[in-house]
């Protein structure tokens, strides 16, 4: 089997012999900066049908097309996580954006708060930020990203199954470490993370007050937001996820 680095997120289904014909973006990377020619081989994923090497079967300045010669990964799913956060800075949004997909985050909801400073997120530049995170990090899943919703909205239709991990700068030393979750029926959860200036004093009680919701500590040190979701994505992976996992979990879920 070829060992091919170049990874693309494709928009076609995958299957033997499948042509997928390139955007002229891709075109452009893979014939103008990576000087790949016909007969190089890539890798290929569109997040449903698993991971395949593909061979460059047209080449040029502005389109090209690769068909699919045999499948590297099957396809596998991901922790039922997702993650709740409050925009901020653009750079810093788009880090958030990068790492939920490392780290197996299925689907990123950006939430607006009282004290969120930045009331916008362009849901197309974050998708475009999740592909080129899963090309670069061998994921084989696109995390959904919702549209931007006020969070007291999202609260007032949320589904109490679906538990929600708190990142509660006030909880140290009051709420359980993250790690004491493990103790918890496994589920579908959601990790919520406020934004620079914390949640207002009302949005606080509100929160406290859901049952479905875990106040639970980052640690002794206030986090800035971009910090705080990813050391409670690995937290909680380590804990509770599929970085938690056996070889034999893995093997099993491969073949399921």
């Amino acid at each position: 089997m070829s060992s091919a680095k170049i990874r693309l997120c494709v928009d076609q289904p995958l299957g033997p012999g499948q042509s997928l014909p390139l955007s002229e973006a891709q075109a452009h990377y893979l014939f103008g900066v990576m000087r790949e020619a016909v007969g190089s081989r890539v890798l290929v994923f569109n997040g449903r049908d698993g991971e395949w090497l593909a061979e460059v079967t047209e080449a040029g300045k502005r389109k090209g097309s690769l068909a699919c010669v045999a499948q590297t990964k099957a396809q596998r799913g991901l922790p039922d996580l997702w993650l709740m956060f409050a925009p901020v800075k653009k750079a810093r949004t788009d880090f958030i954006v990068e790492k939920a997909v490392e780290l197996g985050a299925a689907r990123i909801v950006p939430i607006s708060t009282e004290y969120t400073n930045a009331e916008r997120l362009r849901r197309d530049k974050a998708e475009a930020h999740v592909r080129e995170a899963a090309e670069q990090c061998g994921a084989l899943n696109l995390p959904e990203v919702t549209e931007i919703a006020p969070l007291a909205k999202l609260l007032a239709g949320w589904d109490p199954a679906r538990r929600i991990l708190w990142a509660d700068e006030d909880a140290a030393g009051q709420s359980p470490a993250l790690a004491a979750l493990v103790a918890e029926a496994p589920g579908p959860w959601a990790i919520l993370i406020g934004p620079e200036g914390g949640f207002s004093p009302a949005e606080r009680v509100e929160l406290r007050a859901l049952p479905f919701v875990r106040p639970v500590a980052l640690g002794p040190r206030i986090l800035r937001a971009e910090t705080a979701a990813l050391a409670a994505l690995v937290l909680w992976q380590a804990a509770l996820g599929d970085w938690a996992q056996t070889p034999e979990d893995a093997a099993a879920e491969a073949g399921s």
